[in-house]
């Protein structure tokens, strides 16, 4: 009897239906990060001859990334991207969903038409957005002119408004996926609840309130996720729009890491702001799945 269990709990298939996903983790996630942070404790510069070769440094890389105010500034920039982005763009996302989810003659055009910017890329998205923002003849400045502003305002070469302006676009492009998942978890709520409510007399806004918004929770923090990631994951379009600056004014942590990588060419640097930029979304996560699995029980 015990030779038989042993052998059912020892079948090969499940181990073999999950090895290529488990390899490709291993392989383009966990070596990453383990390599990331092994060279963060290096100093090592390509384009300096002199550190070009690994000196080990303890936590010197990270002793110099938060006492140097620029690092400071990206990560006060970052800060502020993701409060300026996130809650807008889930409420948004919201509110997308609730309008389109009606059984009205015409109503696919009108959710293709708030996901269709998801659907271009990012660069293209900033292209488009230039436009908006050019200082003479943009749409933005051609509105104010027209409420009585007089000055052509320089929206991505202003050091006050070059985040603001990427922020614009980043609410722009992502709030339509979000409202891709709402209208899912929206479609799959249970209408007898709702019949209930009515039958009980509950108006438009006690039943939004009351049963829509508690009913959507998991598909509310699964979309935070997702956002709160998505918002690190920003580069592409600030390097159209503003190259991170003026004066390093748009730079977020991606933008800030790239440049350590590609252009400064410091691979200790840029692998501890790796490391630094890893902790933070595990950090979040776990701490959005651990608050979330307490409420369900």
């Amino acid at each position: 009897m015990n030779t038989r269990n042993t052998r059912k709990k020892l079948k090969p298939l499940p181990y073999i239906l999950i090895f290529p996903t488990a390899a490709f983790v291993a392989l383009f996630t966990a070596w990453p990060v383990l390599l990331s942070i092994y060279q963060s404790f290096f100093r090592q510069r390509m384009n300096n001859i002199r550190f070009r070769e690994p000196t080990f440094i303890g936590l010197g890389n990270y002793v110099d990334l938060f006492t140097d105010p620029y690092f400071i500034k990206v990560i006060g920039n970052t800060l502020y991207y993701i409060i300026g982005t996130v809650p807008i763009s889930i409420i948004l996302g919201l509110l997308f969903a609730l309008l389109v989810n009606r059984k009205v003659r015409g109503i696919g055009f009108f959710r293709l038409a708030f996901f269709h910017p998801m659907v271009l890329p990012m660069v293209s998205a900033a292209t488009i957005w230039m436009f908006f923002f050019t200082p003479d003849y943009g749409l933005f400045n051609s509105a104010l002119r027209f409420l009585g502003y007089g000055g052509p305002e320089n929206w991505t070469g202003n050091p006050n408004m070059a985040l603001l302006a990427v922020i614009i676009v980043a609410i722009w492009k992502n709030s339509g996926y979000y409202m891709i998942y709402y209208l899912a978890g929206l479609q799959n709520l249970p209408r007898s609840v709702y019949d209930a409510a009515a039958l009980d007399g509950a108006n438009g806004w006690q039943t939004l309130w009351l049963i829509t918004f508690p009913l959507l929770r998991r598909t509310t923090i699964f979309i935070t996720i997702v956002a709160f990631i998505d918002a690190f994951r920003t580069i592409d379009h600030i390097y159209v729009l503003t190259s991170g600056g003026p004066s390093r004014a748009s730079a977020v942590l991606l933008f800030e890491l790239w440049l350590q990588r590609f252009e400064y060419q410091d691979i200790g640097v840029s692998a501890a702001i790796t490391v630094v930029f890893v902790i933070v979304l595990v950090a979040f996560t776990v701490t959005n799945f651990i608050n979330s699995e307490r409420k369900e029980a």
